[in-house]
């Protein structure tokens, strides 16, 4: 998003038209790896319609970029189309001009994402953008007058890069990152609604995946060779899936199964269902699924891991 909208700055204040082109190879690039990025070209466009740069759409470069993004980002939606067969809508579903010609668009983004409920990080590529035009429209109110605010502001950002740099970086280990927390008055961010663990999410998240994923090869090890070709391993969400598929080739385990989020699209693979290794906090749809269900316990993982992770249990069923 930050190339884009670089590249969208740059034709803004008065690159070459065919700047328009390298916008929509970055756009169709950017959808590819994100479908958010959709909402960027929204609000770019509609910012453009709400100023005086309107008159781009007059030209076909524009419309070129358009199109370069559609047919880079084609072979997704084609494969959404095909493949998923549904596509789920999103409907669920006194200032001088050259700085004016900008003030709209992440107010748009920004809507699109509180209307629909959107995480807070997903907002999150357009601060570098907001960093750099505050800090250039700062620069010029500084080189004017109270220029003895500068050294006071460079030095308020590196005590406070220095403060929180241990909040942000892995640089302590958990026990010492907690406590530092404790010592600035820093409140655990809640990036989940079910969020209850010591450590911020984005750490929390960085533990016990291995450990789950040997507790579940021994109770793979555990059953005949017959019954391991045809077991498959289902998992809840997608980093315990995840989990399985990195960590899985060291301890012989098959790739994981899931119904959420990109591996529902992938599909059952080759298994039938008749043997399963499921991860799972207890048996309850599993003891109306299947004829037999053996719990084989809790899952070995890290007293620093998120909780749910914690409670899962491994079922053969």
């Amino acid at each position: 998003m930050d190339g884009a909208i670089y590249l969208l700055c740059r034709i803004i204040n008065g690159a070459p038209s065919r700047t328009w082109i390298w916008l929509g190879a970055v756009a169709g690039l950017g959808i590819q790896n994100k479908h958010s990025m959709v909402f960027f070209g929204v609000a770019a466009a509609l910012a453009i319609l709400l100023t005086p740069e309107r008159f781009q759409f007059t030209q076909r470069w524009i419309w070129l970029a358009g199109l370069i993004a559609f047919v880079i980002a084609l072979p997704n939606i084609i494969w959404q189309v095909a493949v998923v067969r549904r596509i789920d809508l999103a409907a669920r579903f006194p200032r001088r001009p050259a700085r004016s010609r900008h003030r709209f668009h992440l107010l748009i983004a920004l809507a699109e994402f509180i209307v629909m409920h959107g995480k807070n990080y997903y907002v999150a590529p357009a601060y570098p953008m907001l960093f750099a035009a505050g800090g250039a429209g700062f620069e010029r109110i500084l080189a004017l007058r109270f220029r003895w605010l500068k050294p006071a502001i460079a030095f308020l950002v590196v005590v406070s890069a220095v403060v929180l740099a241990p909040v942000v970086l892995p640089i302590l280990s958990p026990e010492k990152l907690l406590a530092y927390m404790r010592a600035i008055h820093f409140e655990v961010p809640r990036t989940e609604t079910s969020h209850t663990a010591a450590l911020p999410q984005l750490y929390a998240d960085q533990f016990g995946w291995e450990e789950m994923v040997r507790s579940v090869a021994r109770v793979y090890a555990s059953c005949p060779p017959e019954e391991q070709k045809r077991a498959a391993i289902f998992c809840q969400n997608y980093g315990e899936a995840g989990a399985i598929d990195f960590f899985g080739s060291k301890y012989g385990l098959p790739p994981a199964l899931s119904g959420h989020q990109n591996y529902f699209y992938w599909g059952p693979d080759d298994y039938t269902g008749e043997i399963m290794i499921v991860l799972d906090d207890d048996a309850t749809d599993e003891g109306e699924q299947f004829s037999l269900v053996e719990d084989r316990g809790l899952i070995e993982s890290s007293p620093w891991a998120m909780p749910w992770e914690q409670r899962q249990h491994i079922l053969v069923c």
